[in-house]
């Protein structure tokens, strides 16, 4: 009888603050959606990381319901992986503070994210965000993960958790491997903003964005709005902007449709109201389905309930094994 091949762990947090958006769905969401079938997937909303930031937080429990929902209208399968919140995994806390032993405050105080943080929260420098990596690192070795889908922003987070990986093992015994990005080796998916200065954000310009909870007649708003500078002859190098709704339309229309405009630009003849009225369909076509499901979703608290109990069921007995584990290996079992 053949044994069947153990599938590679996958971990990967998403943060609990602000509304979904294209950008992230492009960029995060249909990935792990893509990777749910090939690997064991450990999917985290990251609640406890909130804290570090939050200064309110009467309205964290409507946004994590919300990632949720909207994660699961997006196509991810609550059935296929452990989907849940940080803080119904107690382990979590018990693997941060071993690692803190191994964390060193000079190291901590030069990552670059808590430079920023001090810079943006100076009345709120709290010892949360400086062990921040930390308590990264902890939610990805809590499971044994050796695939971590980041954007480059969060390359240095991972950098450190294999640091406190090859730590642990190098003073108290080979418990970890090594993480490592992952995205399909692929490049992941830039989604451009609106306004055709960068990329769509939670915080940035919000009519530049298009999230998942955009009702119908707001797409259509905001990309009526939408930036197009006219360009120059034909055959000229093409604005950014315009580039950008090519970019776009390419996301969520036919490539009929992409092909149509292309020949007219490339003719001298492409009118751009017409380009945004069908962009703008494209994007309502595409987030009016995921809209409806996680709003239904969202007013679902049995099934709410239900799935964050399952995740945390799952999530929990990969890390009960692993903290057994890293106290085997330090000598903190005496019974």
């Amino acid at each position: 009888m053949s044994m069947e091949k153990k599938k590679d762990i996958v971990m990967s947090g998403i943060r609990p603050t602000g509304f979904l958006h294209l950008g992230n769905y492009f960029g995060a969401v249909r990935n792990y959606v893509r990777m749910q079938d090939s690997y064991t997937c450990y999917f985290m909303v990251a609640d406890l990381h909130a804290l570090t930031t939050l200064n309110e937080t009467r309205e964290l429990k409507g946004h994590v319901r919300r990632v949720m929902a909207e994660n699961i209208a997006c196509g991810l399968d609550p059935d296929k992986v452990a989907f849940y919140c940080q803080s119904h995994v107690p382990e979590t806390a018990e693997l941060y503070l071993l690692l803190n032993m191994l964390a060193y405050v000079g190291e901590l105080e030069k990552t670059p994210t808590f430079k920023d943080k001090v810079r943006l929260q100076p009345q709120n420098v709290n010892a949360g965000l400086l062990t921040y990596p930390v308590l990264m690192a902890a939610d990805i070795l809590l499971h044994r993960a050796t695939l971590v889908p980041v954007g480059k922003d969060q390359g240095q987070h991972l950098e450190i958790a294999r640091d406190f990986a090859s730590r642990f093992n190098g003073r108290y015994g080979e418990v970890f491997p090594e993480p490592y990005a992952f995205n399909f080796g692929e490049a992941l998916a830039k989604v451009p903003s609106l306004d055709g200065a960068g990329k769509m954000s939670k915080s940035e310009n919000q009519m530049a964005t298009i999230y998942l909870a955009d009702t119908d007649e707001a797409i259509r708003k905001k990309v009526a709005k939408a930036k197009t500078d006219s360009g120059g002859d034909p055959g000229s190098p093409m604005p950014e902007s315009v580039a950008n709704l090519f970019q776009l339309l390419q996301l969520v229309s036919g490539e009929d449709v992409v092909q149509k405009f292309t020949a007219d630009y490339a003719a001298g003849t492409i009118r751009y109201g017409d380009m945004k009225k069908e962009l703008a369909e494209g994007m309502v076509g595409f987030i009016g389905p995921i809209r409806e499901k996680a709003e239904a979703i969202q007013n679902d608290d049995a099934y709410l309930r239900r799935v964050m109990e399952q995740g945390a069921e799952k999530a929990r007995a990969s890390a009960k094994v692993t903290i057994q584990l890293s106290k085997d290996a330090i000598g903190l079992s005496y019974i």
